[in-house]
């Protein structure tokens, strides 16, 4: 490509994603054309992807601030006061598009992306997580996708150093053009060392770091705005490629960097790549900032200034540089065998100048091109509400033995082990609790304090009823972290939906942030930071709503952490929550039954308080030998996944009124099963009648069998085989792996 300057058109200013009502901004704030490379520029900042120009007025409702609250969203990460002079630095991002085109690139540059967030920030990553949600098992696309998706995270994180932790895997219809890729990464450091992106001082040098600039991923946050419509291979050219080993250089490089005191705002050059990390340094310094582009790295030649603008080449950096420090800062990435250039300067002029070749490319307003970009209060349509579902109607045509083994092997229920044993998750050696549980736990350094991390959502509740939906995400992150002793402190997110453009979307986006909202308040848990990701479809049908949530928590001494599997034959088993059958959007009305309607379960937040803080009070006393969330399938799914993580079985002995198949597969929320003492049971159930929680014995653990009421008893060995062989007699090609039940509608998390 030359330099040439092609006229702008109509048909080049759609291809770019601008609307004709922000041309007709970009032409007021200009008084003139813009050259070829400002619309690029333009393009760039102003797309949904960057701009969150559909959502920004929704986001600010969130409760974004508590105590142990450094830095909330705004920043590469969010950032929480864990004691001790610590910082806990995380946040989540989506490599959707990316990921559906090329699979292996897609996910593994969207690890090293969220990485970088992490480490720009000052910390050191010590954990990564991930939510996936891939086409129906059917569709000829999805075994090639998931080979493609896990392989890619799996080859970034093992290689660049850090364990993957946990996750959440499901698959749906609704994702068969469009999968989901969310990343989330977790990193330490000290609470008074925290680097952030804004630029200050006049006439400081803008320094590039890390590898060099190429042609790959031109356009790559315009194609993040944009919806599919079967032209995905054409857009190959726009998905990044990664190099884990030149990003642990990075790593090193810029923490030694930040170490030396050279270093005044750094930004990672993320989606837009040079464009938006020097247009939001200088745009949340309020000031202005000029650019040489003939001292860019470039790995190709002939570059233009519209191609080094745009391009989303992985492991780069920018940073803002104290001038008698840029010979040591020069000297640290020399060592490492990395670029560095001296590439522009601050300025005072609150304008993004681009020079190149002599001639200047770009001469912007640079507060317009970031924070006063577009904003749009779309229209937005309220989800009808759907009606409960009478347990009467809606029991499947065979035993709860059958049914358990049934679920068991479900694509959303049977096991991901085939997916998370690819990933190192104990690599730095500080993994406590691994993948497979409610949620990981991962050491601080020498201990004994940990972190406790989670990802979730499940998105046929938030299709279903979008208020409720979001206050069940959250309140499944607050489960998860507590079941496991911890003290819930923080969430992130990734929102992932569809054309915002359409009412009935918009209503999904704006009820799901009104439910997250409620629960973060009422639970204290804000959510510190984040990602929305828009036009998730492909040609008109939209992903289902996919709030995606990660969840951080600390717990003091991670020897006390939960396990999820029976620990030991004789326990008493409690069941801690109120139990009365919900069926609606149940996995058991979807897969056994064949419906995929109703109201999903409400959320009583202050339940969920209650139950969490009497768990976790009964896992840090030490009375719990096992505890377990109860989620997608309820009271038997639970009960089985404790049976087999544990290898010791269990005798249900009695259940809480109601009919038994609602009682042992709804999906009532806010509950828990324990496993503790006899000898303590009593004083327990006490314990919990005065605090107002629900509670009560419903068996006992021991033997090699799982037995409910009024079946037969169904044998470790059944269980394990039901759960365990679908995954991976599905990657292995077999197409009648899966238990499929009567339908494949909707969603569900692993």
């Amino acid at each position: 490509m030359t330099d040439q300057q092609p006229g702008i058109t109509p048909e080049l200013i759609a291809a770019h994603g601008l609307k004709s009502d922000e041309y007709s901004r970009i032409l007021a704030l200009l008084g003139r054309t813009p050259t070829f490379t400002e619309l690029g520029i333009f393009s760039a900042m102003w797309n949904e992807h960057c701009s969150y120009k559909s959502s920004r007025l929704h986001l600010r409702k969130l409760p974004t601030k508590a105590a142990w609250v450094i830095m909330g969203p705004g920043e590469n990460a969010g950032v929480i006061d864990i004691g001790d002079g610590e910082a806990c630095v995380f946040k989540m991002e989506s490599h959707n598009h990316p990921s559906f085109i090329e699979p292996y690139q897609g996910a593994a540059t969207g690890v090293g992306g969220i990485l970088r967030d992490v480490f720009t920030m000052g910390a050191r990553p010590i954990a990564c997580l991930n939510l996936l949600r891939f086409g129906a098992p059917a569709h000829p696309q999805t075994r090639h996708l998931v080979a493609g998706v896990v392989a890619g995270i799996a080859g970034y994180g093992n290689s660049f150093g850090v364990p993957t932790v946990g996750g959440s895997t499901a698959f749906d219809a609704s994702y068969d053009g469009n999968i989901l890729v969310n990343a989330m990464a977790v990193g330490l450091a000290r609470s008074d060392s925290i680097f952030y992106a804004a630029a200050a001082g006049v006439g400081n040098p803008i320094v590039y770091l890390g590898s060099k600039t190429g042609r790959d991923g031109i356009h790559g946050a315009t194609m993040a705005s944009a919806a599919f419509e079967g032209d995905a291979d054409e857009k190959r050219p726009t998905v990044q490629v990664g190099d884990p080993f030149s990003e642990k250089l990075l790593l090193e490089a810029c923490l030694e960097l930040m170490a030396s005191g050279a270093v005044v705002a750094i930004q990672d050059m993320g989606a837009a790549g040079l464009t938006s990390s020097a247009v939001e340094m200088g745009a949340k310094g309020n000031l202005g900032v000029e650019l040489d582009l003939d001292a860019v790295p470039c790995r190709e030649t002939g570059m233009t200034a519209y191609e080094m603008m745009l391009s989303e080449s992985q492991e780069r950096m920018l940073m803002v540089l104290r001038p008698e420090k840029a010979k040591e800062a020069e000297s640290i990435f020399r060592k490492w065998g990395l670029d560095f250039a001296i590439v522009g300067k601050t300025t005072d002029t609150l304008r993004f100048v681009v020079k190149h070749g002599g001639a200047t490319k770009a001469d912007l307003p640079i507060k317009e091109l970031g924070d006063r970009a577009p904003v749009y209060d779309r229209p937005h349509t309220p989800a009808a509400k759907q009606p409960m579902v009478d347990p009467a109607s809606a029991a499947a045509p065979m035993n709860h033995r059958q049914a358990l083994l049934a679920l068991l092997a479900t694509p959303d229920l049977c096991a991901k082990r085939w997916i998370w044993e690819q990933y190192d998750h104990l690599i730095l050696g500080n993994t406590v609790r691994a993948p497979g549980g409610d949620a990981a736990v991962v050491r601080i350094g020498e201990g004994p304090k940990g972190l406790v991390l989670c990802t979730d959502v499940t998105a046929r509740y938030c299709a279903a009823d979008p208020v409720e939906g979001g206050k069940q995400a959250v309140a499944e992150a607050w489960r998860n972290i507590s079941v496991r002793g911890a003290t819930p402190l923080a969430l992130t997110d990734n929102l992932n939906f569809g054309n915002p453009e359409r009412p009935d979307i918009m209503g999904q986006f704006v009820g799901c942030l009104e439910g997250i909202g409620a629960a973060a308040r009422a639970l204290d848990f804000p959510i510190v930071s984040g990602n929305v990701s828009f036009y998730n479809e492909t040609r008109g049908c939209g992903v289902a709503p996919t709030p995606a949530i990660g969840g951080v928590g600390v717990i003091a001494d991670v020897a006390k952490a939960s396990q999820t599997g029976f620990a030991r034959e004789g326990d008493v088993i409690l069941l801690v929550g109120e139990t009365k059958g919900w069926l609606g959007q149940s996995v058991y009305l979807r897969d056994l039954v064949g419906r995929s309607d109703g109201a999903p379960p409400p959320v009583d937040l202050a339940a969920e308080k209650r139950n969490g803080d009497f768990v976790r009070a009964l896992v840090l006393a030490g009375k719990v030998s096992a505890a377990h969330d109860l989620s997608d399938g309820g009271l038997a799914v639970a009960l089985a996944e404790m049976a087999l993580c544990g290898g010791v079985g269990a005798a249900i002995e009695r259940l809480p009124e109601g009919p038994a198949h609602a009682i042992l597969f709804g999906e009532d929320q806010a509950r828990y099963v324990a496993s503790v003492k006899a000898s303590e049971a009593d004083a327990i159930l006490r314990d919990a009648h005065a605090l107002h929680v629900p509670a009560e014995i419903i068996g006992t653990t021991g033997g090699e069998a799982l037995i409910l009421p009024g079946a037969a008893p169904i044998s470790l060995e059944d269980l394990r085989c039901a759960h365990e062989a679908p995954l991976p007699a599905y990657m292995a090609g077999d197409d009648a792996a899966f238990c499929t039940g009567q339908s494949r509608n909707g969603d569900g998390g692993s």
